[in-house]
């Protein structure tokens, strides 16, 4: 087996640099991957971005967002998670065979003092019943990918933040996420593994799932990124995971319903969205202005659905002759945050 420490901590790039290694390198072995990041948010292939984050929170936060290629949940990620992946010729593991992938990883927590770790159910690895570990894969070129997350020490209550959208707002045709309890692995190591942080635990997995007491009896078995694969994998992440036809575009199309009382009036907004942008927007309510509210309607046909480019496509119009009263910065905001 081959292994990669990752240097970087931008989820994008460290998802680029496993799909480049995946679709052009052959080691003639198994490949395992190990890369932590600043906080993100990673949706499924077959997910609406939008309906499995919570924007304006993901927003105000400097939250990354960008989409995998394999299936399955949303998931957040900090520095107190580290993510790993196996990377297999196809034939050698049944596809969907989670169990397989992450058992080495199970045995190895085991033997750090997290005896109640399991795999469970599809895709999860739980502690004490709780999931710290989701997983994915992948397959292509006879090649397969099985990733994850541990969840060390992340932030909790940002989870429930991030990835809180109200279930009446959007209705779509998107795998959705199921939400599970969750829990950090920290708690349930034993005494001697409580301080460590996601380096030194990262370190402690490889000597274990390798079997040897110190990273020197393995530097041979380390891959460094050349520069001109460097140059590849930017390429990679510029097409893919910091492209937003990829990351929001490639939605599948849903509705949105957006309706508030002003004191000028009540605005009932109904969105239809494809591959991230507005496909139709009819206005209810009981509002006043002196020009067909329609017109907004049309102008907004087209146009990507966030605060950003709403906000540009309305730049030069004056909102107060289709709903008077209403400030514009309050209709964009509605409409959405």
């Amino acid at each position: 087996m081959r292994y990669v420490s990752m240097k970087a901590h931008d989820i994008g790039r460290n998802l680029a640099t496993e799909q480049y290694l995946m679709n052009n390198k052959d080691f003639g072995e198994p490949l395992l991957l190990f890369y932590y990041e600043t906080p993100c948010i990673i949706v499924g292939r077959n997910q609406n971005t939008l309906e499995e984050i919570n924007q304006k929170y993901v927003d105000e936060h400097h939250i990354t967002v960008t989409r995998r290629l394999s299936g399955g949940g949303a998931v957040y990620q900090d520095l107190g998670n580290l993510c790993f992946s196996f990377v297999l010729d196809s034939d050698s593991e049944e596809f969907g065979d989670f169990k397989s992938f992450v058992q080495p990883i199970v045995d190895a927590l085991h033997q750090m003092g997290a005896k109640s770790v399991e795999v469970s159910g599809r895709n999860d690895i739980l502690v004490d019943g709780k999931k710290f570990s989701g997983n994915a894969m992948y397959t292509k070129n006879g090649k397969t990918f099985s990733h994850g997350t541990l969840m060390l020490d992340v932030d909790q209550d940002v989870i429930a933040n991030a990835l809180n959208v109200p279930e009446d707002k959007i209705k779509s045709k998107g795998i959705k996420s199921v939400r599970s309890r969750v829990a950090n692995l920290k708690p349930y190591l034993a005494p001697e593994y409580q301080n460590i942080t996601v380096p030194e635990f990262r370190d402690i997995l490889l000597k274990e799932l390798f079997h040897v007491d110190s990273l020197d009896e393995i530097k041979d078995k380390e891959y460094v990124v050349t520069p001109d694969e460097q140059t590849e994998i930017d390429k990679i992440y510029e097409d893919y995971y910091n492209n937003w036809d990829w990351v929001y575009g490639n939605s599948p199309e849903f509705t949105v319903k957006k309706r508030q009382h002003f004191d000028a009036g009540t605005i009932d907004a109904r969105f239809l969205v494809d591959q991230g942008k507005i496909k139709s927007v009819t206005f209810y309510g009981d509002f006043f202005g002196p020009k067909d509210a329609t017109e907004i309607a049309d102008l907004l046909q087209g146009v990507r659905y966030d605060k950003k480019s709403v906000t540009e496509a309305l730049a030069e119009v004056d909102t107060n002759q289709y709903f008077m009263g209403i400030p514009k910065e309050q209709l964009v905001a509605l409409w959405t945050e």
